[in-house]
């Protein structure tokens, strides 16, 4: 068939360990049925004496295990290509943030495609970033009609959403980036990310009855409680109560990796795994850490982790990066863009 988006097969060798010290076992206080419980593969029992779930804890060793140092012999396509879909005029920034952080976690190519503004000032602040400008549509965003060049851009992982804008502009701004998710997401033959906007937009496709759309490849999610709270239809108190159980409840409806934000954020997975981070603090809790993670979650996917494990990985990292930004700048002082010289650090401390 004629497919869109030709991706590039990796080869190499399979990362996911199944090493009990992988993780630290931790037992949620609200049980969750034991159908739901954790895959015997991750080396743990799945039936604890009280009869629920058991959740772990990633941990340092998971997340060094899954990510190798490299070949000697790699080149840029070993660790391959990221399509970064984001930015408006209202949020430059939010495309920047994600291209960055995906070339800070390792993608062997980002390409940002956005509108000219946000290219303009993307080529200032990071000349490795390649770049797809896009005509204007409402509220200064990317018009629908960029759809046919942006499905001839090569990538093996789709970014889409960081920035794209929605009904806080305007209803023309919402009705185009949601146009955007239905023809890119479900032509796309590799793996993807949808963040922010890209949320809100398929919260509306679900609203109107039609399934969520999935590329070919794997899909994370990344909501916040409240594109959570959209998403689903649940209260944001409903969620708090039961986060592990609802993460894993809608990563199965949606066949997708659920990365549920906030403190402690929960990684849940369709196959039944579901893991909670202990990194990060409250000086993630402003506008821009949730691009810098996604770029860092799609680089992951790009330099060939499985979804569950670059997802994993990714928010251990973001937080562990952002506990030495705190201890530097403090949880009110610091930035989401603080995050990325810390994670070159813990990088270079693991030889990786």
């Amino acid at each position: 068939s004629n497919m869109p988006f030709p991706v590039t097969t990796l080869s190499r060798e399979k990362v996911n360990s199944k090493s009990p010290q992988a993780f630290r076992i931790y037992k949620f206080k609200k049980y969750i049925s034991a159908e739901h419980a954790q895959s015997e593969t991750e080396g743990i029992s799945n039936r604890p004496a009280g009869g629920g779930m058991m959740a772990v804890e990633i941990t340092e060793e998971f997340v060094w295990q899954n990510i190798p140092p490299r070949a000697r012999d790699s080149h840029k396509g070993t660790f391959g290509s990221v399509l970064a879909v984001a930015g408006s005029a209202f949020y430059r920034g939010a495309a920047l943030l994600a291209a960055e952080g995906a070339l800070r976690t390792g993608a062997g190519i980002v390409t940002l495609a956005s509108v000219e503004p946000v290219v303009s000032a993307a080529v200032t602040r990071l000349p490795e970033c390649c770049l797809c400008p896009c005509k204007e549509g409402a509220q200064g965003g990317i018009a629908p009609e960029n759809v046919p060049l942006l499905r001839r851009q090569k990538a093996t992982v789709l970014l889409l959403g960081p920035g794209l804008g929605g009904t806080a502009q305007s209803a023309a701004r919402a009705t185009e980036t949601r146009t955007l998710v239905q023809q890119l997401l479900p032509g796309f033959a590799g793996a993807a990310v949808l963040d922010a906007d890209g949320l809100n937009a398929a919260a509306q496709l679900l609203a109107e009855g039609k399934p969520f759309p999935h590329p070919a490849g794997e899909l994370v999610v990344t909501p916040h409680p409240g594109e959570m709270a959209r998403l689903t239809g649940l209260s944001a108190a409903a969620l708090a109560n039961d986060r592990a159980g609802i993460a894993l409840r809608y990563a199965k409806a949606w066949n997708a990796v659920v990365v549920l934000k906030g403190a402690r954020t929960v990684v849940a997975s369709p196959d039944g795994r579901v893991c909670v981070n202990p990194t990060g603090n409250p000086g993630l809790a402003r506008g821009g850490s949730g691009d810098v993670l996604a770029g860092m979650l799609a680089a992951l996917l790009a330099c060939g982790l499985p979804a569950y494990q670059a997802a994993a990985c990714a928010v251990y990292l973001h937080g562990a990066a952002a506990d030495h930004a705190a201890a530097k700048r403090g949880e009110y002082g610091m930035l989401p863009h603080d995050i990325l010289p810390e994670l070159g650090a813990l990088f270079a401390e693991n030889q990786r």
